[in-house]
């Protein structure tokens, strides 16, 4: 397994990222892994090695970067009231929005298509958290590069914003995999109910699913909520959702 840091260009600046390579020369498939609030950090690392160990390029792109240089988040810290959460994340969060977000994930495709290490057109995408949002958001805004899109943990998936997710269902051609959690107020039922049946009426191949007895968070291996059986459902969801659409069938 290979981890190299790049640099990105991105119409606002260089963007730090991640690459992950299994072992050999490639080329493989790509996929981007969207990262949730507490940002990077060994756990995302661990998780994007994992990943790439299915035969996948994984690139993992700081979606702070405009905050400029960081330590990884002391999770316990971070989470130890409210005002400290607020205090952590607050200029994270300020750094980015779906606009900003949305143009970085262009120049992250961009990016890819000139890797010689990757192979195909078409990518996946994964997001966590907040991440979840910007993979639908990626599948909506470019259709044409994203197989794939899946979501955990995320939230505010289908609200009344003028700019939610679920909106760019019409212009999703990715099949897409969404899972939240039973014990997260950010992504209840009924936004479950809504975001499903807007992918479903834009001809959309989808799951969406609530995982019971999880919590929000419930994937990355350092967070306080961690499950591990919500987690490795996750992992096989996950790879059989990017082996089906970016993987050519294995022939006789």
């Amino acid at each position: 397994m290979t981890q190299t840091e790049v640099k990105i260009p991105t119409p606002d600046g260089e963007a730090r990222a991640y690459t992950f390579t299994p072992q050999g020369q490639g080329p493989w498939p790509a996929v981007i892994f969207y990262m949730d609030a507490p940002a990077i950090r060994p756990a995302l690392f661990q998780m994007c090695e994992r990943l790439a160990s299915h035969g996948y390029f994984v690139l993992l792109p700081d979606m702070f970067w405009r905050a400029g240089p960081y330590e990884p988040i002391d999770l316990k810290s971070a989470m130890a009231s409210e005002e400290k959460r607020r205090e952590v994340f607050g200029k994270f969060m300020a750094s980015t929005d779906p606009e900003r977000s949305t143009r970085d994930s262009g120049a992250f495709l961009d990016w890819l298509s000139k890797q010689p290490q990757v192979k195909g057109k078409k990518v996946g995408v994964t997001g966590y958290c907040m991440g979840a949002a910007l993979a639908l958001r990626a599948a909506g805004n470019y259709p044409d590069r994203v197989a794939a899109a899946a979501g955990f943990h995320g939230g505010r998936l289908a609200t009344d914003a003028p700019d939610s997710p679920h909106l760019l269902a019409p212009k999703i051609k990715a099949k897409v995999y969404i899972a939240g959690a039973d014990e997260d107020a950010g992504f209840p039922p009924e936004q479950a109910d809504k975001l499903r049946a807007a992918l479903t009426a834009a001809g959309v191949k989808n799951e969406v699913t609530i995982y019971r007895g999880a919590k929000h968070g419930y994937a990355p291996p350092d967070m306080p909520v961690y499950n591990e059986a919500a987690a490795e459902r996750h992992w096989r969801e996950l790879v059989n959702l990017l082996d089906e659409t970016l993987k050519e069938p294995a022939t006789a």
